[in-house]
């Protein structure tokens, strides 16, 4: 499979995509900006004089505007999508070509990995569900939530309620009226409450956290419990290599990883969760813990040394020999760490670390000041920004792309370690 950005233009140096951000069509106002993952088109969505509204793409207003329009974003493979209502009803717009389909709302876009295949999750004559490219559930429920597509997008999946629950109900809620529906069908078993459908990397099997009662909790795969209860879990994961269901668990009053129901990391941690694998699903990081208020990362269950207040956005390079996180002072003094150790300099904020494909370099969002720029293995970009986006590599890990806003024009940069 070839690397996403293999087909991106990687020619070192910095161009102009846009000399102006303002769109210049007559329009009342315009809304934030959003970027392509290859930097090449800038679009913001902006109300015309005549009260409609539509997304200005690198300049040039899409041809037909809409009632209301919310939540644009640009898919992996480009294409620019937005929530637009018409008449009173509600359907997806993308690249300003509305789908046929419409619906009483639309939230919640998802995406496939490769960016063909788009769901969203809908509301229509009082049923809730998910549509895939414009085409909805056979069967929808009284609540969705939590909705989840698989990474080739050929499955969808969401947390639905089967019964009907009449208000102030408790009793017919603790016997359990939430299920977990894949492509629309729900699964037999009903449950007290579910989270966090997750599907395996072949879009084949789906696990969810469950509750069993007002105190039981335990891991659910294709409809099917796992024999051990648990105090609490966290969102369940496949491991990409071998498809076991890995989860964070509490027992006795700690935390650690079970999967398939059997103990793997033993439950000496405060917290567990948010876990990763590598590629080949031999390692696993998650963020822990060790005490009240000191929170790092573990990697095969060995936490790093350094703790901090507050730590988020946990990654893995590919090969598994490398962590990177995000660590604050409850939402103060931001910082990087790679490894177990903090990259100089603290910010206002941080955004989730990138590693390169081969590992051997970490590339992160960071803003001080107002200003924003790219760190490249702790080290600064030459100059900083009205605003950058998160930064992507190149397929050969040299190579750094930086989106930036900034005097009024719109940048699209390719740098070099050099360049920082």
């Amino acid at each position: 499979m070839l690397h996403p950005a293999s087909s991106w233009d990687w020619q070192p140096g910095e161009r102009v995509v846009l000399d102006s951000t303002v769109c210049p069509a007559p329009h009342e106002w315009q809304e934030e900006p959003y970027v392509a993952p290859d930097g090449e088109t800038f679009g913001a969505a902006v109300r015309l004089e005549d009260g409609t509204f539509t997304m200005c793409v690198n300049g040039v207003p899409w041809e037909t505007s809409f009632d209301k329009l919310w939540h644009p974003r640009f898919g992996p493979d480009g294409r620019l999508t937005a929530i637009v209502q018409q008449d009173g009803e509600w359907t997806l717009a993308v690249d300003g070509e509305a789908w046929p389909e419409s619906y009483a709302f639309m939230w919640t876009p998802l995406f496939s990995l490769d960016g063909a295949v788009i769901a969203t999750a809908i509301q229509q004559d009082g049923g809730y569900g998910i549509c895939v490219d414009g085409t909805p559930w056979d069967t929808l429920y009284e609540n969705a939530n939590e909705f989840s597509l698989s990474r080739d997008g050929q499955s969808s999946a969401a947390v639905v309620q089967t019964q009907s629950l009449a208000a102030a109900d408790i009793a017919a809620f603790q016997r359990g009226v939430f299920s977990v529906a894949v492509n629309g069908q729900a699964w037999d078993k009903t449950f007290v409450n579910a989270w966090t459908p997750t599907f395996d990397a072949a879009g084949q099997r789906v696990a969810a956290q469950v509750r069993l009662s007002l105190y039981d909790y335990s891991i659910a795969v294709d409809g099917e419990l796992w024999k051990q209860n648990y105090a609490c879990v966290w969102e369940p994961r496949f491991n990409p290599a071998s498809g076991a269901v890995v989860a964070p668990v509490r027992i006795a009053g700690s935390w650690g990883l079970a999967q398939d129901g059997q103990v793997i990391w033993e439950p000496v941690f405060a917290q567990c969760w948010q876990h990763d694998f590598s590629r080949d699903g031999k390692t696993i990081g998650a963020i822990v813990a060790t005490g009240y208020g000191k929170f790092t990362v573990a990697v095969n269950a060995k936490p790093w040394a350094a703790t901090f207040p507050v730590v988020t956005n946990l990654v893995l390079s590919a090969d598994g020999k490398r962590a990177a996180a995000l660590a604050n002072e409850y939402n103060a003094n931001w910082r990087v760490v790679v490894d177990g150790q903090a990259w100089n300099g603290q910010f206002d904020m941080a955004w989730k670390p990138a590693f390169s494909p081969d590992g051997l370099h970490v590339a992160a969002k960071v803003e001080r000041g107002g200003r924003q720029t790219v760190l490249l293995d702790g080290k600064p970009y030459k100059r900083d920004f009205e605003q950058v986006w998160e930064p992507s590599f190149s397929p050969d890990g040299a190579k750094v792309l930086i989106r930036a806003r900034d005097g009024g024009k719109y940048l699209r940069i390719v740098a070099q370690a050099t360049d920082f």
